[in-house]
Order: structure tokens, then C-alpha cells, then sequence
């Protein structure tokens, strides 16, 4: 254990976008890091700790809080970000788009939050954050995607009710309900997006990384659904 590294945070999804950003965030704030991902490649920093994997295995959430303990001792925070999106007319999917969407949604989110909330128990306190989106609250006919209300509905739902389950514990939960997001994934499509916003504009990987860092750093806020969507959850 790295005696010198105060608070550790655990992010899935870690390789780019979204994950990438929140890495780079929790090490300004003095965090060690575990990082998961399909494709991540190691570190050069001795206080991340890269961990290869498909996140909807539950293999791989075994292997990523065992590596953590073992290299750092300790876990304060879980970032559930890891998240697959397939938009399509409802009867259009297929079984294995349920398969992919709910994989990692709410499998990859399930067996890693029962770890680490397990060691947040013996530590007396911890932090756990799920990346949603605000189609749950407000669906948009020109988005058809009941896959991503189906399981990001249950992850907020599920955030809510961890929140009541361990308030007592100090254990929080979290959730950041966003709209669409500038990152690799969405790249090529940034004007069509950016009319389904408001505000005119899609969100910034920096503006999701504030909101995490907001409820990192608010220990009278559990529960809560923090949309970062330029309003989208209102209305259009």
C-alpha cells in the first residue's frame, strides 16, 4: 500500500471521453486512481493503476477492486461511467442490443458497486457516482432510445435508493444525468446534436468532470440527479 496517497477513486469507461477527463481530474485533486476499460493501456504515473476488461463481466470487477486494494489499500470513490448508447425505434433492436446495452449498464455498474461499497463499509464511508442521461426524465421523439431509459432509469433509480440504504453509513450516491457530450464517441455528428440542446450547444467533457468534482465535494448531497444536459431534462 502507497502510504502516501490520501483517497483513492475507481472510474470505468477510462480510456477516453468522459472516463479520460475524470482520471486526470481525480489526480489534480490528489487522488490515486484505478482506471478500468476494454482497450486502456498502462500508466506512466505510479498512482494510476490501469486495469484491462470488459466491465460487464464480472470478472473484471473483481480483478479491478482487487488490483486497487492490493496497490493502494483502500477505496473512497466509485465513478460508474462506463456506458454503451444504441439508439433505434423501439422494435428495431435486437436481443443482442439488449445484451450489449444491459451488459454494461447495469451488470458493469452492479458486481463493481457491490465491491466497493463492501470496502467503503469497512472504511466507515465513500462516495459512488453514475453517469445517466437526461432522456430518462425527458424523452425526445427525435432520440429513440428505450434501452437508455431502460437501464439508465434503473441506474437512477438504484442511485437513489443506495443513497437511503447507507446514509447512515456514510456511504453517498450520485448521479450526473447528461445530455449529449462532446467526446470520440459522438465525433462526426456534433451539429445534429447540438440542435437537440436548449442551449444551442452539446456539453464539454469539462462540464461533466465539474459535476462529478461538485458532488465529490458536497457531503450533505445524496440522492441527487445533477443533470449537465444545457436543459434538456426540461423541456425543447
Amino acid at each position: 500500500m502507497n502510504s502516501s496517497v490520501p483517497k483513492v477513486a475507481v472510474i470505468t469507461g477510462a480510456s477516453q471521453g468522459i472516463g479520460a477527463g475524470l482520471v486526470e481530474a481525480y489526480r489534480k485533486l490528489g487522488y490515486a486512481v484505478v482506471a478500468t476499460s476494454r482497450n486502456i493501456t498502462p500508466s506512466e504515473d505510479p498512482d494510476v493503476l490501469t486495469v484491462q476488461g470488459d466491465i460487464s463481466d464480472p470478472a473484471t470487477a473483481e480483478r479491478v477492486i482487487a488490483a486497487g486494494l492490493e496497490r493502494f489499500g483502500r477505496i473512497e470513490t466509485l465513478v460508474n461511467n462506463a456506458g454503451v448508447f444504441v439508439g433505434k425505434p423501439f422494435t428495431e433492436y435486437t436481443l443482442e442490443d439488449y445484451d450489449a446495452v444491459t451488459g454494461v449498464n447495469l451488470r458493469g455498474f452492479f458486481r463493481i458497486s457491490q465491491l466497493a461499497i463492501e470496502q467503503m463499509i469497512r472504511q466507515g464511508g465513500g462516495h459512488v457516482v453514475q453517469i445517466t442521461t437526461s432522456l430518462v426524465d425527458h424523452a425526445s421523439s427525435a432520440v429513440p432510445s428505450v434501452l437508455a431509459s431502460l437501464t439508465k432509469g434503473g441506474l437512477q433509480s438504484a442511485t437513489k435508493a443506495l443513497a437511503i440504504e447507507y446514509a447512515t453509513r456514510g456511504i453517498r450516491s450520485n448521479a450526473v444525468a447528461l445530455g449529449t457530450i462532446k467526446t470520440p464517441m459522438t465525433e462526426g455528428y456534433w451539429d445534429v446534436l447540438a440542435a437537440l440542446h436548449p442551449v444551442g450547444r452539446m456539453g464539454e467533457v469539462s462540464d461533466v468532470v465539474d459535476a462529478v468534482l461538485y458532488l465529490e465535494n458536497a457531503p450533505f448531497v445524496t440522492g441527487e440527479i445533477l443533470h449537465v444536459d444545457g436543459g434538456q431534462s426540461v423541456g425543447h
